[in-house]
This record gives C-alpha cells, sequence and structure tokens, in this order.
C-alpha cells in the first residue's frame, strides 16, 4: 500500500478517535441533560464522519472502485444524529427537565417551555 494512502487513513482514523473520545467524555462529565445531548451529538458524529471517511478511502484504494456502504452509512449519521438530539431535547423540555443556573437566556426557555405546555 503506498505511503501517503496510509498517512490519510491513519490521519483520519486518529481525527475520528479523538472527537470520539471527546463526545464520550462530553457525555460523561457535563452537568445537565442539554449540556450532555450536545456533546455526543456533535463531536461524536464529526468522529464517526472521520472514521467512516477513512474507510471509504482505504477500501476505495484496495478495491478499485468507491465504496458505496460507508457513504450510506454516514448519510444515515448525519441525518439522523440531529433529529434524534431535537427529539430529545424537546422531550426533555415538555417534562421539564431542570436546566443549569447558568444558563444565560432562560426567558426563551420559560416561552418554549409554554408554549409546549400551555
Amino acid at each position: 500500500m503506498e505511503f501517503w494512502i496510509e498517512l490519510v487513513v491513519s490521519v483520519f482514523l486518529v481525527v475520528g478517535a479523538v472527537f470520539v473520545l471527546i463526545g464520550s467524555l462530553g457525555l460523561a462529565k457535563l452537568p445537565d441533560f442539554y449540556t450532555r445531548l450536545h456533546g455526543p451529538t456533535k463531536a461524536t458524529t464529526l468522529g464517526m464522519g472521520c472514521l467512516l471517511a477513512a474507510s471509504v478511502i482505504l477500501v476505495t484504494y484496495q478495491q478499485g472502485y468507491l465504496s458505496l456502504h460507508e457513504l450510506l452509512i454516514t448519510l444515515f449519521l448525519l441525518i439522523t444524529a440531529p433529529v434524534t438530539a431535537h427529539m430529545l431535547a424537546k422531550t426533555a423540555m415538555h417534562h421539564n427537565l431542570e436546566i443549569l443556573d447558568k444558563t444565560s437566556n432562560k426567558a426563551l426557555t420559560k416561552r418554549a417551555r409554554d408554549r409546549i405546555n400551555p
């Protein structure tokens, strides 16, 4: 295998692994539900995108043609992660889950909750 292909795949794998680690740490360490939701949906999605890009490059190089399996997985991940995060956040607001005292715009949160629970 050529050095440049190995280098690009290795960079994507390391960057993807770092983002997945950061997203996982955010899930474990952040203080409330809304901030815990933010870490995995942003960082882990980007990390998995990098890992899948590395897989696309490697499989395409080895097989000689473009592999669509990884592209379909990436598309599915990029579509479903934001929708899932939105549904979880809306459900948490519907159930009046507490937010941090340091949250800056509590009036906006109150208006959103009033629209959900009239």
